[in-house]
Parts: structure tokens; sequence; C-alpha cells
């Protein structure tokens, strides 16, 4: 799934491509809003809000709407010259908006939708403090986790009614940069906030083109599988069985779930670098 960066990365190329352009054609290819025209609207903005992209236009009569995609797992949009051809199957497009400089294109978007723009808090406005917006507020996401102390942190770090823009790999590198194993209970994290702090650094330091990386260079070497040398992206993210890069200790990986039952999603952590929490004890 596109985490924090993605989006971010995603918002700024459709700013910079349709902000101050008039939309020449819409084509909204979901039921609710397939006969929506914003033809002769005018793109204000494109911004993030954790994992939620939001698309501001205004009419020639200040009609202000919003339109709201969400990635999920698949989607993606891109940006095209006028008429260009796509690199995704057409079927596949669920949103085209187009300018006379470009086309933008939402392709397999999870979730799509247009609301009016003095609306958007009923769609976005649970979400936690966002990592990468204005509204970081360290110390307000350490109250939302904490209101629920023996949930792991593995999972409340992936709840975006907590904080807004991590996903399963920047979860993952933070718990392993703050020494702290994802089943430990939020309670019991001694310095949440840094878990936190190191999850935004990454996010920043990933803003640019390029592979995502979160291991500088100074990480050195590892061996992959195969016994081929060469250069970790991740701590520990994927890395299943490989040494870790601080204590050689092999990673080891896991699932994680939230209690009740609810899907469970994958976790690598070093043993060593990060100790399992105790069993909580038998009545």
């Amino acid at each position: 799934m596109p985490e924090g960066d993605s989006v971010w990365r995603a918002c700024a190329e459709l700013h910079a491509a349709l902000a101050g352009q008039v939309l020449t054609a819409s084509d909204f290819r979901v039921p609710r809003f397939a006969t929506l025209d914003l033809s002769g609207w005018t793109v204000q903005e494109v911004v993030p809000r954790g994992k939620h992209l939001l698309m501001r236009v205004s009419s020639p009569e200040d009609q202000r709407l919003t339109i709201r995609s969400h990635l999920k797992m698949e989607g993606s949009w891109q940006v095209y010259p006028p008429g260009g051809r796509w690199r995704k199957p057409g079927f596949t497009a669920r949103c085209i908006l187009r300018t006379a400089v470009a086309d933008a294109v939402g392709f397999s978007l999870g979730e799509l939708e247009v609301i009016r723009t003095d609306q958007e808090d009923a769609a976005v406005g649970h979400l936690g403090p966002d990592l990468l917006g204005p509204d970081w507020d360290p110390a307000e996401a350490e109250r939302r986790v904490h209101a629920a102390p023996d949930v792991p942190i593995g999972i409340a770090l992936l709840d975006q009614r907590n904080l807004a823009g991590i996903g399963n790999i920047y979860r993952c590198e933070a718990c392993f940069l703050g020494g702290v194993h994802p089943a430990t209970p939020a309670g019991q994290v001694a310095d949440v906030q840094e878990v936190f702090a190191h999850a935004k650094r990454l996010l920043k330091a990933n803003l640019g083109s390029g592979r995502r990386i979160t291991v500088p260079s100074t990480g050195g070497a590892v061996l992959a599988r195969g016994g081929n040398a060469g250069r970790s992206r991740y701590w520990v993210y994927r890395r299943g069985n490989q040494p870790c890069l601080r204590c050689r200790t092999p990673i080891q990986h896991g699932v994680l779930g939230k209690p009740g039952g609810e899907e469970e999603r994958d976790i690598w952590f070093c043993p060593r670098c990060q100790p399992a929490p105790p069993a909580p004890p038998r009545d």
C-alpha cells in the first residue's frame, strides 16, 4: 500500500501539472459520480492529508468542491501530456481530468468521491496528526496512542486515527530504529515519540525521486539471499532470515493483527535489537 511519502509525491506532481488550470473535460468512472461534469472548473490545489489526496476545484461562480481519492493497495495517479498514451490499462481508469496542458488519470483508486470543500472534515477529520503535514503534533499523537495502552504499538502506528501517513514499511523500520518490538503494548513503550520521530525522518528523507530507502550509505553491505553481495534498502522490512545490519542476528518474520481476529499484517524485526515483550501473566 502506498505510504505517506508516495501520496505526498503524487500530490506534488498533480499540483505542479494542474494548479491554476481550467478543466476542459472530466470523466468519473464510478457510478455515483458518472454524470458529474467539471468542465470549466479551475483546479486550485492538490494537497495530501495522510494517505488521502485532496484536489480542490472551483467553478466560475466560485462554488468549491474537493475530489478526494485514496490509493489503497493498487491505486496511482499519473500525469500525461494532452492525449498522451496511458501506461496502464484503460479499464482500470477511475478518474480522468483534462486541461489544455496535461491529462491526469487516476488508476485503480481504492476510494473516489467528490464532496463540498467545506465538508472535507466529514471525510478526513477523523485522521490523527499528519507526519508530513503542517498539523503534525507529536504530543497529540502520543495522547491518542496511549488512549489504548494495551494495543500493540505496531497496530497503533497503522491506525490513521492516531497519526496519519505510516504504512507497513515505516511501521517496521521505525520500530526497529526505536528498539521496540512491534507487539509491545503501546503503554509499555518507553518513548513513543522517539518512534514517531524515526518515522517522520524516514518519510521526509524519501520525498524526492528515486527508490525508497531507509538505510543510510553507512549502513554497510550485506549478503542477500543466494549469497550475492549487495546493499540493503531497508533495516528489517522484507528481510526475513537475513542478518541484522547492526548485530547480524537473523531477521524474523511474523504477523500482527488487531485484537478480535481482524486482518493480520506482516511484520519483520530483529529479535535481539527488538526484544519481544514479556508474556502476560496467567490468571
